[in-house]
């Protein structure tokens, strides 16, 4: 810049030469008024502008204040040449504030760069945005930086910049950027071939999933994908291998973001998420030399740990990191033991098996008197984790030794975690009360009041403690020096039960009582107060000692201090009351149990907690992933009548009377699937055709568009079943960000995923095989809901059912007529019963169509049984529905067409109401008249 402006460069070299501050201060004052008048005059061309504007910049940058040039840059930015408008954003961006008037000025130039086909422009326009940043500037220009990052025809440096001043707008003013809206459109470019651009779209999704967890979902398939083909299949330039590990930013990132998920139910995302984590940890088995190889390595391996820890803490995954933690606590490199406690204090307070970790418990200690805090740090958090009833006693004894040394920053943490540990896994009363004395002994200045008001509580709930208490704080009591908190857990106890132990040699009231009061002197007048309230309770249960205990409440009478003197005012008057007065036995009796309570250690440790895992209380890290909920069935109403006539009666013709029911079309949930980031159901008359259609077939088209074509091929064994899904492209270009996904509403019902993720990108002209696995677990109403995305020209999805119903789970069964009517009595009416009528199409000739009839209901499974029904006109019908968890269902139907009518009626009875309900609803549909009159139509023609 200063070589092609003369002017500048001799600035610069006078501002450098100058040997005072005085003489710079002199120079720029003077260059500042030439400035003025140049600009006041006016008539200035671009160099000219240009050159003042740039010594303006560099004398702000040597920290001066400037009050010029801010119209000038606000007109170079507006220049068509590059050097011009360069400037002109640089000083946009130092000079001006987000609250700057001239922003506004600026706005409108700035969307025209951005809009501009220079990709130059581009870029200082998306710097200018992300450097000031301000709500009105993100308000006018967010779509237009959206635009940029998901144009098919910008850049890659440009889709990146994009990528990142999005995020940082999203970061200073998240209101402004409509995430949801935009999710599924910026999760499909994590399949760019550049892997430069998709770590910068990683990291603004990192930012938006945080928030919208439901609306990013597809995410999750998305990063499995990539780092399957990063780790697994080393698909990535040689410019993005980092000392021979693949993109380590971008694995990092993508590790972290599967954090933000619940583990999937999808059991082919989790073989390849297993294989991933087990390739990673494989690479780091043997340490390199290089430091940065270990470094990108060791970043890799610690997030892919977390992530094996948030998955499940029992599997042989987690085992595996165990051992590599355990050489890395070993490190020389400081950092490295640093990362290696830390992930292993986080498995420990996360995993229910302990015994990996127990097996380097001594290194862990030693960590303890490690050189750097920060360790120190790790170390105690980890020690806190991995303590149980097994090691408790060790590991406390281990912490009140170091205690004695250890630094002041750590030991007020020190001292809460060791209280919680040793009421937590006490094994006797005696060890805790040992314990927790030793503590105050040690680090009284650091025992907050939490930790001996527990002590408290517990000694006075449990009553065959009270007198091992006593003993133990009087002998600590005789010691030279105690802490004033060992005094006053020395005051409560002696006074409540010090009367247990008087009878012992060297327990005696007098001894007891010159114990505790050698150490008031040093105490604070609230522990005075209290040891004065113990002095009134000797006076009721020592009377051999009531003289030295008047005398001092007699002394006491006359202190400043207002607290002291009005207890020793009341305690002397109550003292001097006669023996037989009954008013201070009322006064000093003994204190009752403390009510059951949360201990207060806890809650006080874990708000003393900043560190980003949180509590330290061992829990589980199993998450249940939510069902993504979907209605897809539309949900027809049905008229179940009272048929609790006998057989014969039941066969009899239909009551014309009766009032067809319509059934309703699929329900639009739109603003319900958006929400959990799941497309809108794909409407149209067709659409709905070849679903039904499919019900009763194995094979059809699903879906068909100018764009894409989708078949399918079905079969069925039991309650297991197999989809194979066709999907052709059948234009001339290719889709690009393919992917295909499943919702199931009902995961406990039914059990639906794919072998393998879909290719990311569909060729021309070329059709590709998804094959769906499905398991009926128990009956389910739901339908599952297969959801295409991908890229042509813009980001589409198309959403429709998948023909996957209870019926197709269903296996015909030969009966007899009176096999039949057996079973049909025993089930009996409602609720058992479901039963609908509904209107029929007659065939060209005006006669019922039984031909279609039979082959609609043997299509869904039924054995259609001939010869049962006495009406020949009648279908009937037999089958088992398949479950794999509430085994096999039975099921009959009865068709019952009235020709004259032109209604039918279904009757289906189960052994299950819901078998019944479900299938009258799905066989109706396709019996109706419209379907039977679309039927009759495209056979015609």
């Amino acid at each position: 810049m200063a070589t092609n402006m003369r002017g500048l460069t001799q600035f610069i070299a006078d501002i450098r030469g100058a040997r005072v501050r005085e003489l710079e201060e002199k120079r720029i004052n003077k260059e500042m008024a030439n400035i003025r008048k140049r600009f006041k005059d006016g008539n200035l061309d671009g160099y000219q502008k240009k050159k003042y504007v740039a010594k303006v910049i560099f004398t702000y940058i040597l920290g001066y204040k400037v009050d010029v040039g801010h119209m000038e840059a606000v007109n170079l930015i507006s220049s068509s040449k590059y050097s011009e408008k360069q400037i002109g954003y640089l000083a946009v961006t130092l000079l001006m504030h987000e609250n700057s008037d001239f922003l506004r000025l600026v706005v409108n130039s700035i969307r025209k760069d951005l809009n501009d086909n220079n990709e130059i422009h581009n870029c200082l326009a998306l710097h200018a945005i992300a450097n000031v940043g301000s709500q009105e500037m993100a308000e006018a220009l967010a779509e237009d930086v959206h635009r940029l990052l998901i144009s098919p025809t910008s850049e890659t440096f440009v889709r990146k910049k994009a990528a990142l001043t999005l995020l940082r707008l999203y970061r200073k003013h998240p209101d402004v950027i409509p995430a949801q809206e935009w999710a599924l459109r910026i999760v499909s470019i994590m399949d760019n071939p550049d892997l430069g651009v998709v770590l910068c779209v990683t990291s603004l999704i990192l930012a938006l999933a945080q928030d919208h967890l439901d609306a990013f979902t597809i995410c999750y398939q998305k990063a499995v994908d990539r780092l399957n083909r990063l780790v697994v299949d080393h698909e990535y330039a040689a410019t993005y291998s980092y000392y021979k590990v693949p993109i380590p930013w971008l694995q990092v990132k993508l590790l972290r973001l599967l954090q933000y998920y619940p583990p999937s139910d999808d059991p082919t995302l989790q073989v390849m998420l297993q294989e991933v984590l087990q390739t990673i940890m494989n690479n780091c088995n043997e340490p390199s030399r290089n430091v940065q190889h270990n470094n990108a390595q060791h970043a890799v391996l610690f997030e892919a740990i977390n992530l094996a820890i948030h998955l499940d803490t029992n599997s042989p995954l987690v085992n595996t990191a165990a051992v590599l933690l355990a050489r890395f606590i070993s490190s020389k490199e400081t950092n490295v033991r640093y990362l290696g406690l830390d992930t292993m204090a986080h498995l420990a307070a996360r995993t229910d098996n302990l015994s990996a970790i127990k097996n380097h418990q001594g290194t862990i200690i030693l960590s303890l008197r490690d050189k750097d805090i920060s360790v120190r740090r790790r170390a105690l958090d980890l020690l806190y984790s991995m303590c149980d009833v097994d090691n408790s006693e060790l590991i406390v004894g281990e912490l009140l030794r170091y205690l004695k040394v250890a630094d002041y920053g750590l030991r007020e943490e020190m001292v809460l975690k060791i209280a919680v540990l040793t009421e937590k896994y006490a094994g006797t009363y005696k060890w805790y009360v040992d314990t927790i004395l030793e503590l105050l002994s040690a680090a009284g200045d650091h025992v907050g009041e939490e930790v001996w008001y527990r002590v408290v509580q517990i000694v006075t709930n449990t009553e065959d403690l009270q007198a091992y208490a006593a003993k133990v704080v009087f002998e600590y009591l005789k010691s030279p020096s105690s802490h004033e908190s060992l005094v006053k857990v020395g005051g409560y106890i002696l006074g409540e039960y010090g009367h247990l132990i008087a009878n012992e040699p060297g327990y005696s009231p007098i001894e007891q009582f010159q114990a505790l009061h050698s150490k008031s002197q040093f105490c604070m007048a609230p522990t005075r107060a209290m040891l004065l309230s113990t002095y009134i309770k000797w006076v009721n249960v020592f009377p051999e000692i009531k003289p030295q205990l008047v005398n001092v409440f007699e002394r006491y009478r006359h202190v400043l201090d207002v607290d002291l003197q009005q207890r020793a005012c009341e305690f002397y008057a109550i003292a001097q009351r006669p023996d037989e007065d009954e008013l201070l036995q009322n006064v000093c009796e003994e204190i009752p149990p403390f009510p059951p309570r949360e201990s207060a250690l806890i809650n006080r440790l874990n708000k003393k907690q900043v560190h980003a895992n949180g509590t330290l209380e061992r829990q589980p890290s199993k998450m249940v992933r939510k069902p993504t909920l979907v209605d897809t069935n539309g949900q027809g109403s049905t008229s179940n009548g009272d048929i609790s006539q006998d057989i014969a009666n039941s066969l009899a013709g239909l009551d014309i009377t009766s009032s067809p029911v319509a059934i309703s079309p699929s329900t639009d949930l739109s603003a319900t699937l958006i929400a959990k980031g799941i497309p809108r159901l794909t409407a149209g008359p067709n659409v709905d055709r070849w679903f039904e259609k499919l019900l009763y077939t194995a094979e059809g088209v699903l879906y068909e568009d100018v764009q894409i074509q989708v078949g399918i091929k079905s079969r069925y064994q039991g309650p297991l079943g197999q989809v194979a899904i066709y999907i052709g492209n059948k234009m001339s270009a290719p889709l690009t960000s393919f992917t295909t996904t499943l919702h199931t509403e009902e995961g406990d019902a039914l059990s639906a995923s794919f072998v393998k993720i879909a290719p990311s990108t569909l060729a021309p002209r070329t059709q590709i095989q998804q094959v769906v696995q499905v398991e009926c677990k128990k009956v389910f109403r739901t339908a599952p809901v297969l959801a295409v995305s991908f890229l042509a020209g813009s980001h589409q999805t198309i959403a429709v059912r998948l023909p996957v119903v209870v019926t197709k789970f269903l296996e015909g069964v030969k009966l007899g007529a009176s096999d039949f009517f057996e079973r049909w009595k025993l089930i009996g009416g409602p609720p058992r019963e479901s039963q609908s009528i509904f209107p029929i199409s007659l065939d060209a000739t005006g006669h019922i169509d039984q031909a279609r009839q039979k082959l609609v209901v043997s299509g869904f499974g039924f054995q259609v049984l001939d010869g049962v029904d006495p009406n020949p006109t009648n279908v009937v019908g037999a089958g088992i529905v398949h479950t794999a968890v509430d085994g096999k269902v039975g099921c009959l139907l009865r068709l019952e067409p009235n020709r004259e009518a032109k209604l039918s009626r279904i009757t289906i009875r189960s052994t299950s109401e819901d078998v019944a309900s479900e299938a009258q609803k799905v066989l109706q549909r396709p019996l109706m008249a419209e379907a039977s009159s679309a039927s009759s139509e495209k056979r015609t023609l």
